[in-house]
């Protein structure tokens, strides 16, 4: 089947609408997945995370471990004045041992009144290997203040990395009421083995760490979700359509649909929906208008020859008998008829673009055999199938569909005439559904499409192989199955042409 039209560049197994060729490259899945947004968030929120974890925990374990030597303080107060209660102060060896063993010790001094005592004194020798002083400065500035937190936060990290064995000297007031008007002066001092300290450590911070952690991973779940939701997913929304728009910018269904959101995501769509709207209206403008200039000479040449050969055939009309006039008419006819659909071609063609589509759900056997219809088909010589389910449904604009099987079919029957020498020929359309997809197909067994049309099949004015053919049939079909999303394409037959038309379905179609 001859074609008297084109839209796009071809490959060597089939024609199919293409991108151009320096339309900038799709992000690969694995790209998007490791440097993507979405992967960035991610990777902050997890450090953050971490940083919240690292400054809850470290403050924690060192408010535990001045809470626990407290705690070391108050019991050994309580065993001092115990001992006060003794007969005459002295302790019995054997309650000396417990009171030290209940409460961690391995010696209790007491100073009151600027008198120190030594209250439980050690059962063994043993040498202090490290001292700490947890009384407050009550006259401390900020400054010494800060600086006095932050050492006791350096001296609970430096529990876990104490060497073993180590003993502590510990001075503190236990409680405000043990404190006199010398403040200062009066303390309890206690000997333990920094071990038990070491342990009850490690066992609060690993509960503190993992009652952060679940803590955190809510939060962070939650605040993921939240900026990815109002923010990342519209980003990557907007970055997906840029990137489609620009491998086809003439194609109107690439067009972002902006959102109800009045922020500036919003904005930033409806000005970008803007922009592409504009774009893809001028390049059409300047695609057509630089066609139309090229092909100016070719549509005069094209034209006077044809009216000069209606004109030649009427002269010669006038001047012969019936005969001769019932052999010439049909001539007539066909080279006006040529004249005619080749300047409605150009016309519309010519316009600065095509209207958007109109998109309804349509019983596509009905509008094949209005097609039919409208170019006589079947005729003589010609055979016209349509093997289509009478429920058979498709979303498209039903104007700009029955233009592209018009095209598509008027170059089957023309092509089929046009053989020499004459044969029976038959048009076959057949549709089906693939998933949300409508595949029509138009095939023929006419003389096929020759290499070199082939090469610029959907090109306008390029394409055509017949002689007085206009190529823009096919160019126009093309442009139109580029508004509804869907592609064309010319498939690979042993005899005749076959045309492949898949037009996607609408997300908010219904088809029950």
């Amino acid at each position: 089947m001859p074609q008297d039209s084109a839209s796009v560049e071809t490959s060597s197994r089939q024609n199919e609408i293409k991108p151009a060729d320096d339309a900038a490259p799709t992000p690969r899945s694995s790209e998007m997945l490791l440097h993507g947004l979405p992967s960035k968030l991610l990777y902050l929120t997890a450090l953050f995370i971490m940083l919240a974890e690292i400054l809850i925990f470290v403050p924690s374990v060192a408010n535990f471990r001045i809470t626990w030597l407290t705690d070391r303080l108050t019991a050994a107060r309580l065993a001092s004045l115990a001992a006060d209660a003794a007969p005459g102060g002295i302790i019995p060896e054997s309650v000396r041992s417990e009171l030290l063993s209940t409460a961690q010790l391995r010696s209790v001094a007491v100073k009151t009144s600027g008198m120190r005592k030594l209250v439980l004194p050690p059962e063994e020798p043993f040498v202090v290997d490290a001292q700490f002083d947890l009384r407050e400065d009550l006259d401390a500035t900020f400054s010494e203040w800060l600086a006095n937190r932050f050492g006791l936060v350096a001296d609970a990290i430096g529990v876990f990395f104490a060497p073993e064995g180590r003993m502590i000297l510990v001075r503190g007031h236990p409680d405000p009421g043990f404190r006199s008007p010398l403040a200062q002066e009066d303390f309890v001092e206690i000997v333990l083995p920094e071990a038990t300290l070491k342990a009850a450590m490690v066992r609060y911070g690993l509960n503190v760490l993992g009652l952060s952690i679940i803590i955190s991973i809510i939060a962070a779940a939650l605040v993921y979700i939240t900026l990815i939701m109002m923010f990342v997913r519209p980003m990557m929304r907007l970055t997906r359509n840029m990137l489609s728009f620009s491998e086809d910018p003439e194609d109107a269904s690439r067009i972002i649909v902006p959102s109800d959101r009045r922020d500036e995501i919003g904005i930033a769509e409806r000005e970008l929906a803007r922009m592409q709207r504009q774009l893809s209206q001028t390049l059409q403008q300047k695609s057509r208008l630089a066609q139309l200039g090229l092909a100016v000479s070719k549509i005069n040449h094209d034209l006077r020859n044809m009216l000069a050969s209606a004109q030649i055939i009427s002269d010669r009309l006038a001047a012969v008998p019936d005969p001769t006039v019932q052999r010439f008419a049909p001539k007539l006819i066909a080279s006006l008829d040529r004249a005619i659909n080749f300047c409605n071609d150009t016309l519309r063609y010519g316009r600065a673009e095509e209207a958007a589509p109109r998109r309804e759900l349509i019983a596509l056997r009905e509008l094949v055999e209005e097609v039919g219809e409208g170019l006589g088909l079947p005729r003589e010589g010609i055979d016209w199938r349509v093997l289509i389910e009478p429920k058979l449904r498709v979303d498209a604009d039903p104007d700009h569909l029955f233009r592209i099987l018009n095209n598509i079919c008027r170059n089957a029957a023309q092509a089929i005439e046009s053989q020499q020498p004459p044969a029976a020929g038959e048009i076959v359309v057949e549709a089906r559904r693939e998933g949300l997809r409508t595949i029509i197909e138009v095939r023929d067994n006419g003389p096929g499409v020759s290499a070199q049309a082939r090469a610029r099949l959907f090109q306008a004015f390029a394409g055509s192989s017949r002689n007085g053919g206009t190529g823009l049939g096919l160019a126009i079909a093309a442009e139109l199955v580029r508004a509804h999303g869907g592609t064309i394409q010319l498939l690979e037959v042993p005899k005749g042409a076959a045309f492949r038309i898949e037009i996607p379905d609408r997300s908010r179609a219904k088809y029950s």
